[in-house]
Parts: structure tokens; C-alpha cells; sequence
């Protein structure tokens, strides 16, 4: 049975109260449905590819016709006669080169993208879920972790840093830390030259100032509740991401997913 209240901590460490936890943290977890939520989302941000129309046909080549006792490809004017234009041919054109009409957004009903959303919150609140991710909650007080609003109003990386020691959530970015390493291959000169595992997830009903005082933290996402998606509750499709709920995050969530009432 999902948990039906939850303590509020301050940036100390300390518990100051109890809330009541939205429905939507009862959710079913459903890996399936998350996993195309995630590569829905992805799947927006990949880089059309296409050939030039004209790419090899540069050429005036053509075949020589036959009983010459020579291949009948396209050959260059001249007594060199080399091949060219033909898909099998040096400079050629490709054969079935890639075109950038090709559809390669994966589309997902809509139910379907809210039930991963849905699956995804409920996933942060479950202590086993998270802890199978790799996270490293072993100082963490409470999952889901909620803590008052006076986070989002933090404007030094410093302060944020004390708060998520008193919170139990720094050995996770210190895992973080110590995961970075140089990627293999040429990746490296293609904007991805850094690998590191993720990190905590702070989410925020209002940003005054956090997320600048944040960002600069390795593995570290800030996020406004109603911006949330699969993704990010869900790097790599794989849920349970260890999440920091501020107060007022928690009671937007339930108007935005609500049904409140229900509970």
C-alpha cells in the first residue's frame, strides 16, 4: 500500500510537519509504458538525415552499350573510362541513401503519456524502486523526500550544497562525481566527451533563484512541477530517479493531476 502522508524537512535536516501525498503517488508502476514515454521524447530531439539529391551524378558518364566485352556501368568521357555515377561505382551515387522526409518521431496517445508521467512520479516515492536505480539513499531520511519551500529560495551553489548535506543527498552527487569519465571513441569530439551517471532530481513550483544556484552541481536536473516528463523522472527509461519534492511542489502536483478529493 502507498504510503498516504509524508514529513516535510527543512534545509537542516529536521522534520517540521506532515502533508498528505497526491493520489498520483499510487499510481501503478508500468516500465513499459515509460520506456515509450521516453523514447517518445527523445525521439524529438534526433537530427533529420538526408543526401543531396545530386550527390555522385556530378557526372556526364555513360555506358558504352555492349558486345565491347566491357562492363556496362557509366564510364567518364575519354580513355581513361572510368567508372562513375552507378551505385557500385567510386564517387557514385548511394543506392538508398537516408532521406530527411523519413518520419522519426515515435508518437504516443496521449492517455498513454500521461499514465508513463503518472507511473513515473509514483516510481520516485517507492524506496526500492530507487534504490535498485543505483542511487545512494543510504543517508536520505524519508522517500519521497520533501522539503519546505525555503529551497527555491537559495541563490548560492553553496547554500544548496549545505542543504543537500543536511539532507542526506550528497553521497549520491558524490557518486556522481566519481562516475565521470572520458568516452571511447570519437564521440568525444562530438560535444559528449564527458560520461557521468545521473543525479537527484529537485523539483520546484516556482523557481526564485535555485536553479541558477544548482545548475553547476554535477548529475544535479532542476525542474518547475509543470514541466515535468517521463524523461526526467526516467533517465534512460529506467524509473525510480531519487527526486527532492519542495511543499508547494507537492500541493501543485495535486491540482495538476489532482483529483485530490479521490484520495
Amino acid at each position: 500500500m502507498p504510503k498516504k502522508t509524508a514529513k516535510i524537512f527543512d534545509l537542516k535536516g529536521k522534520p517540521v510537519g506532515k502533508i498528505k501525498l497526491p493520489p498520483i503517488f499510487g499510481a501503478p508502476l508500468r516500465p513499459d509504458v515509460i520506456k515509450r514515454a521516453v523514447l517518445s521524447i527523445q525521439s524529438n530531439r534526433f537530427q533529420p538525415q538526408g543526401r543531396d539529391p545530386m550527390a555522385g551524378k556530378r557526372t556526364t558518364a555513360e555506358s558504352r552499350g555492349v558486345n565491347l566485352g566491357i562492363a556496362r556501368i557509366p564510364r567518364t568521357k575519354g580513355p581513361a573510362g572510368r567508372g562513375a555515377l552507378a551505385p557500385g561505382t567510386v564517387g557514385g551515387r548511394a543506392a538508398h541513401p537516408p532521406t530527411s522526409e523519413k518520419k522519426i518521431v515515435k508518437r504516443i496517445p496521449k492517455k498513454e503519456k500521461r499514465l508513463a508521467l503518472h507511473s513515473a512520479i509514483a516510481a520516485t516515492a517507492s524506496k526500492g524502486v530507487v534504490a535498485s536505480r543505483g542511487h545512494s539513499i543510504e543517508d536520505v531520511p524519508e522517500i519521497p523526500l520533501i522539503v519546505t519551500d525555503n529551497l527555491e529560495k537559495l541563490k548560492k551553489t553553496k547554500e544548496v550544497e549545505e542543504a543537500l548535506i543536511h539532507l542526506g543527498v550528497l553521497s549520491d552527487i558524490y557518486r556522481v562525481r566519481e562516475s565521470r569519465k572520458i568516452r571511447a571513441g570519437k564521440g568525444k569530439r562530438r560535444g559528449r566527451k564527458i560520461k557521468q551517471a545521473v543525479g537527484p532530481l529537485i523539483v520546484v513550483a516556482e523557481n526564485k533563484g535555485v536553479m541558477e544556484a544548482a545548475r553547476n552541481m554535477p548529475g544535479v536536473d532542476i525542474v518547475t512541477v509543470s514541466n515535468l516528463n517521463a524523461e526526467m523522472l526516467a533517465p534512460g527509461a529506467h524509473p525510480g530517479r531519487l527526486t527532492i519534492w519542495t511543499s508547494s511542489a507537492i500541493e501543485k502536483l495535486n491540482n495538476l493531476y489532482g483529483g485530490g478529493e479521490k484520495a
